[in-house]
């Protein structure tokens, strides 16, 4: 991604011991405590944090971390000498402050890359390509295709949205008022699926996980859809977050990044089994600062 919020027990002992991590200078980390890379060298651990979206990142039932882009982390760690990679779990509008407030020193949940975020983090190089879905009951009653479907019913229909998520953005910008915010995929939902909402927006690929996860939960998903905004196709591109002045980890994760998504069969060796496909890997002439400028042209 789930109906945990706030941070789970599992990284309480994170937490602790993460707290008093400072982050890299500007300069790639001169402080005299070093930089947030060569803490987590010298501890062998860093701490990154997800929201509960599948099949991103999340935490299953026995604590242990679970997602593509937690796969697609622990390999990156671990090629820079960090063997252990601990895990906290947020609500997805508490992850950025979270991060800045040194709570944990990682976003792990595929975010996209959007001008509003990159001013207050820095984001790595993109690593997922995602569409956007409707999550809908069973037999689509209101026949929602997308967004604009869900605008024309000129507020018949409740639309679920993450909050903080690309969806709500989206939402505000064609003028959709009759809206309900949550805390992550599963409220959205069980909102949907309790008929307290009439449609959930998200990444397609996460709905679609969760719909066939949940085959009595009475919902289905319409087809993946780029939504149009002012007649601009919205790029939908996830990566890592990092603090802004983290610049030694993110140029170190940056360069491991690479390794992966410049090879299809390893990006896939990595993410496959949680449902991702080559069509996911991002076009190698996207870049963040095109994405953080909101260059979608």
């Amino acid at each position: 991604m789930l109906a945990r919020t706030g941070i789970a027990a599992v990284g309480i002992l994170a937490l602790g011991l993460m707290a008093g991590c400072s982050s890299d200078s500007g300069s790639g980390g001169s402080d005299e405590s070093g930089s947030t890379l060569q803490k987590a060298i010298d501890a062998g651990s860093i701490t990154i944090a997800v929201a509960d979206e599948r099949p991103y990142s999340w935490v299953d039932d026995n604590g242990e971390a679970q997602g593509a882009t937690v796969a697609m982390h622990k390999e990156i760690f671990k090629a820079l000498g960090i063997d252990e990679v601990k895990v906290v779990e947020s609500d997805w509008n508490s992850l950025i402050p979270g991060l800045n407030a040194g709570r944990f020193d990682v976003i792990s949940a595929g975010m996209s890359i959007l001008p509003d975020r990159c001013a207050k983090a820095a984001f790595s190089d993109p690593e997922i390509m995602y569409t956007t879905t409707l999550m809908v009951p069973e037999g689509n009653p209101a026949g929602l295709t997308d967004l604009d479907s869900v605008k024309a019913t000129n507020g018949d229909v409740k639309l679920a949205i993450l909050a903080g998520g690309i969806e709500a953005g989206y939402a505000e910008s064609l003028g959709i008022e009759n809206t309900v915010e949550v805390d992550n995929a599963q409220d959205g939902m069980d909102l949907v699926s309790n008929g307290r909402a009439d449609v959930f927006a998200m990444t397609a690929i996460s709905l679609n996980w969760m719909a066939e996860n949940n085959p009595d939960a009475g919902v289905e998903t319409t087809d993946a859809f780029v939504q149009v905004i002012d007649g601009v196709e919205q790029i939908g591109a996830g990566s890592t977050v990092f603090r802004q002045d983290d610049t030694e980890l993110l140029d170190a994760y940056n360069k491991e990044l690479k390794n992966i998504t410049g090879d299809p069969e390893e990006y896939m060796s990595l993410v496959g089994d949680y449902g991702f496909t080559e069509e996911n890997l991002p076009p190698e002439d996207l870049t963040t600062e095109q994405l953080c400028e909101g260059d979608l042209s």
